[in-house]
């Protein structure tokens, strides 16, 4: 139930980033659900590796670096998902940053 909760959480929350942040398109409540999907697979299995392969430059950065990755499993995501489209870098840096604060806000006010 967890699982189903916490996808329909980031589904919401990335069509918002949608619409939000230029760059970024979802293109309906499909797309945002399979878009979720992707970014949850990719954040399992590649950002733990890219995570160990910048950890030095994330440790200069004091953490901001962490920001790139997170941009680019937005990236990866989108590449493999009909109907999320991220057009360049640094529309994928503002949704990350944007999904990152939206998904604080909801874990502070809900738990999630």
């Amino acid at each position: 139930m967890g699982f189903i909760v916490h996808t329909l959480v980031s589904a919401v929350l990335l069509y918002v980033v949608g619409r939000l942040v230029d760059g970024v398109q979802v293109r309906d409540g499909k797309a945002a659900v399979f878009g979720a999907l992707g970014l949850g697979l990719a954040n399992a299995f590649v950002r733990p590796i890219l995570i160990k392969l910048t950890l030095p430059i994330t440790v200069i950065t004091l953490g901001l670096f962490a920001f790139v990755v997170n941009a680019l499993m937005i990236m990866l995501a989108a590449a493999f998902v009909d109907g999320f489209d991220v057009d360049d870098f640094p529309s994928a840096l503002w949704a990350a940053l944007a999904l990152g604060v939206m998904n604080f806000v909801v874990a502070m006010f809900f738990g999630i």
